[in-house]
């Protein structure tokens, strides 16, 4: 991901937004907010045969402090005209290897109970459930705006970085 796929990259995140079951956002960042908070190398695109970003992934630290140094936050995001067609999962698979590359031993996210799409992907991709956070913060946007959310807290612990 690119300063010049953020156009395309904002737009499909926008949409998580408004659909309001992505994110608790209700505004997208600017470029320059959004490339601060990644992780470099943990940023990818998904494009379609035409050349059009259609999907994204990136990650985050968790913390500052040298103990999370391998635990990454991430998130992913589809275009609502092209989900259902496995580029979550070539997303995801692929930010999974660059993490592992890069030291990462815990990759990390919440997920609304109700994004059961999320949910199945993340679960094909190893990860695991961690715990419920009930009545974690209210939705500021979209159809659930005002109302209490949970969020379900899932990781997936690498195979093949070991956490000393």
């Amino acid at each position: 991901m690119t300063a010049e796929d953020w156009p395309a990259v904002e737009e499909i995140y926008a949409q998580g937004i408004e659909d309001g079951e992505a994110t608790f956002e209700s505004a997208t960042p600017t470029w320059a907010g959004f490339d601060a908070g990644r992780l470099a190398g943990s940023r990818f695109v998904a494009l379609d045969p035409a050349g059009i970003v259609v999907g994204w992934v990136a990650g985050a630290a968790v913390s500052t402090r040298p103990a999370y140094r391998g635990v990454a936050e991430h998130s992913v995001y589809i275009a609502r005209d092209a989900r259902g067609q496995g580029i979550g999962r070539l997303l995801l698979d692929t930010f999974i290897h660059a993490a592992e590359a890069r030291g990462i031993w815990t990759i990390q996210s919440s997920v609304f109970p109700e994004n059961a799409a999320s949910l199945r992907l993340h679960e094909a991709a190893g990860f695991r459930v961690v715990g419920r956070r009930e009545r974690i913060a209210r939705s500021t946007v979209g159809p659930r705006a005002g109302a209490w959310r949970d969020t379900i807290l899932i990781e997936r612990r690498s195979a093949v970085v070991a956490a000393d």
